[in-house]
């Protein structure tokens, strides 16, 4: 099975008032988990290769991993009388027109150009340039917008020049996510102890309200589930009392406004490091990778589940008509 363009996922998702899942992929047991969960609660989903995950894995391996996995649980799915999941494949902050052509050029079926750091006039130029030529070979494109002085909050008034002069398919927005300067635990990408982590749906409802029927899209929104830092201290880590983003707010963000994909990245990387960190104390003799990879596999995937029913509401969306 071919990856299908997020554009159509996500205008279903505004319709019908859930999120899609962007979930990063760094290996084959994130991209089996992450699969799995889908499959399992028959979601829409988004596969997303980050800057991080690039340097790492190298996008050839990563396409071709992701295609190879969806195109086996499609085999069995048929054979089963499913019709399988529509998965996108998604470029996540790219941070030129290089690599999004890149991208682009080499299957992805949707792209995300960050020039949040640009003046706007500057960000609306390459996120236009890169629209342009993603648009022309079918592929969707996700921009970011954030505020002039602070990062953590897109100014509502500039939102309606920046989607009409680009043509962005979706907008990534900043209400208090943790992004850039603004991420207090940089080490991590976390939350700090002291700090209260909340999102300000006054300014979601302004851009709401400029932007009728365009896609949003949040980033930097990880949960921190404090049962998986309790347990990699426990094992011998130390998050230094990372937080998160309430899932409450998480949930009504997806279920209650305009907000169609949230992005699932720190979360997922807990659960697997949580898992092996458990594993290897409790089984010190083992040292066959197969089996405290699968181990992690299944942390994924569980907690893929649990975003997908809990937080996103995209569960049984997969086949809709």
């Amino acid at each position: 099975m071919a990856f299908v363009s997020s554009k159509e996922m996500l205008k279903k998702a505004y319709e019908g008032g859930y999120a899609v899942g962007g979930f990063s992929i760094n290996n084959m047991e994130m991209i089996q988990g992450v699969i799995a969960a889908g499959k399992k609660t028959n979601s829409p989903m988004i596969l997303q290769v980050s800057q991080g995950a690039r340097k790492y894995a190298d996008l050839t391996y990563l396409q071709n991993m992701a295609s190879a996995i969806t195109h086996l649980k499609n085999i069995a799915s048929a054979i089963a009388g499913d019709c399988g999941l529509p998965i996108a494949l998604h470029l996540d902050h790219g941070d030129s027109f290089e690599v999004c052509k890149e991208c682009v050029d080499c299957g992805f079926t949707s792209v995300m150009i960050d020039g949040s750091h640009l003046p706007l006039e500057e960000n609306i130029a390459l996120t236009k340039r890169v629209a342009d030529y993603a648009h022309d070979n079918g592929v969707a494109v996700e921009g970011e917008l954030n505020g002039r002085e602070h990062a953590q909050f897109t100014c509502p008034e500039e939102v309606g020049e920046f989607v009409f002069k680009t043509n962005v398919d979706s907008l990534a927005i900043a209400i208090g996510n943790c992004h850039g300067a603004f991420k207090p635990g940089e080490a991590h990408g976390l939350f700090k102890a002291d700090e209260h982590p909340s999102l300000r749906f006054d300014i979601l409802s302004d851009i709401e309200k400029l932007l009728p029927g365009t896609p949003l899209v949040l980033h930097g929104v990880s949960s921190v589930p404090q049962q998986l830092v309790s347990t990699i201290e426990m094992y011998g880590g130390s998050l230094q009392g990372a937080q998160g983003v309430p899932e409450e707010m998480l949930r009504k963000a997806a279920s209650m406004s305009a907000v169609c994909k949230i992005n699932m990245d720190s979360d997922l990387r807990l659960a697997y490091t949580a898992a092996i960190r458990k594993y290897l104390t409790e089984h010190p003799s083992h040292f066959d990778p197969r089996q405290y990879l699968a181990f992690a596999r299944s942390a994924v995937e569980e907690m893929v589940e649990h975003k997908i029913v809990k937080i996103l509401g995209s569960n049984n969306k997969a086949t809709e008509d």
